[in-house]
């Protein structure tokens, strides 16, 4: 079982027994070992653990390894999404460089943008898609959260991009 950190800084992740209906659940576990389940499967909507992520939508999507709507002829598991309220962020890749490195910024609405930051630091990018920014990590720039502003908001690194 794989937990996903998320931008909340919480954990999240899936049981494959348990819950009301004893068929697993999906779990919200804080720092401090709080533990809290956020939804009970019940074999329509999947039975059993599998994996979890976090999008840059905020959202959470995940499998299961069994049930699904067709669970009593066919028990081959489901795909689900699951909204926390968090919120949009985007995503570095790789999550660290050197100045002049090229980078990937993955994000959601991301046609628009009209600045990217590093750590405040200002950088010259290209849009290449909604999804997907490439730009280099610029003069300057040191290690903290990446910025991308568009019309809706300023996004921010789900992590900070470490520079060395």
């Amino acid at each position: 079982m794989a937990l996903a950190l998320a931008t909340d800084g919480n954990f999240y992740g899936l049981t494959s027994a348990g819950g009301a209906n004893n068929v697993g659940t999906i779990f919200q576990i804080t720092p401090s070992g709080t533990l809290t389940t956020v939804h009970t499967f019940d074999l329509t909507d999947g039975y059993g653990g599998g994996a979890i992520m976090q999008a840059t939508s905020g959202k959470f999507y995940g499998t299961t390894v069994l049930g699904g709507a067709n669970y009593q002829s066919c028990s081959c598991g489901t795909v689900f999404s699951l909204s926390m309220g968090l919120g949009p962020f985007v995503e570095t890749l790789p999550a660290s460089g050197k100045v002049g490195a090229s980078i990937k910024i993955l994000g959601t609405n991301l046609k628009a943008a009209t600045s990217v930051s590093f750590n405040g630091t200002a950088a010259t990018f290209k849009v290449v898609s909604n999804s997907e920014i490439t730009t280099t990590v610029p003069a300057g720039a040191t290690t903290g959260e990446v910025q991308v502003a568009t019309p809706k908001g300023t996004l921010k690194s789900n992590v900070a991009f470490r520079v060395p």
